[in-house]
């Protein structure tokens, strides 16, 4: 299931509809009844008027008089919300979702690096190089939740780095998609030592204020991030 970070039965019933919606099994135009959805989740009706208050929020509901709450296109979903990621890593979608994600990193990620090597602050070189040791340190003992921490703290700095605003409020997305990786056993034991070398000098570029370095080194990583991904998700 998707990592929602919202507890108690609010949190797993949203999780459920929100793969039942992003898999299609509930289809756009499909109509939800509140009693039917408090029959079949077994809860009470303010927890299910909350889950669908925050589906709509996303785009992936809306609410019509007369008629009721009903299911929208995917066009109208806020695709860059990590909850929604999740729920469409966790379904018979997620080749497709991961595709999708890695041509995203693809475009954007060496894009940041490169003007990170031009604006980085020290502070924001100085975590970057902690996040590789911690990186490191964590994929050589094979403790991938603490590797992926050190991760989405590397690349959250990156994006932030850039000093492109629009960029950086993209890192939660890459949070998302590292996360799904981990989660959905899509990482090997022990993470790619390449992989680590690769984010080390995209750090170092950085520091150095070398952008073609920085941009060529992090291509490297998302592509082998993606091909990864894809291989394992066969």
């Amino acid at each position: 299931m998707a990592h929602n970070p919202q507890a108690g039965l609010h949190g797993s019933v949203l999780d459920r509809l929100g793969v039942l919606i992003t898999s299609g099994t509930l289809p756009a135009g499909e109509v939800l009844r509140i009693e039917q959805l408090e029959d079949r989740f077994g809860v009470s009706r303010s927890v299910i008027r909350e889950a669908i208050r925050v589906l709509q929020s996303m785009g992936m509901v809306t609410s019509r008089r007369r008629v009721g709450i009903i299911v929208a296109a995917r066009s109208a979903w806020n695709l860059f919300d990590p909850l929604i990621i999740g729920w469409r890593l966790d379904g018979a979608g997620r080749d497709e979702q991961l595709r999708s994600l890695g041509e995203l990193r693809r475009g954007l990620e060496p894009v940041a690096a490169a003007l990170a090597a031009r604006r980085a602050t020290p502070a924001q070189c100085g975590t970057l190089t902690g996040a590789v040791m911690e990186m490191a340190v964590h994929g050589r003992s094979g403790d991938l939740e603490a590797y992926l921490t050190a991760d989405i703290l590397f690349h959250r700095t990156l994006l932030e780095a850039s000093g492109n605003e629009m960029m950086g409020a993209l890192s939660g997305v890459v949070a998302a998609v590292l996360a799904g990786r981990t989660h959905h056993h899509l990482m090997p034991v022990h993470p790619e030592p390449a992989a680590i070398r690769w984010h080390a000098e995209v750090a170092q570029a950085v520091q150095s204020g070398d952008a073609d370095a920085a941009r060529r080194a992090m291509r490297d990583i998302v592509e082998e991030a993606n091909q990864a991904m894809l291989e394992t998700g066969d």
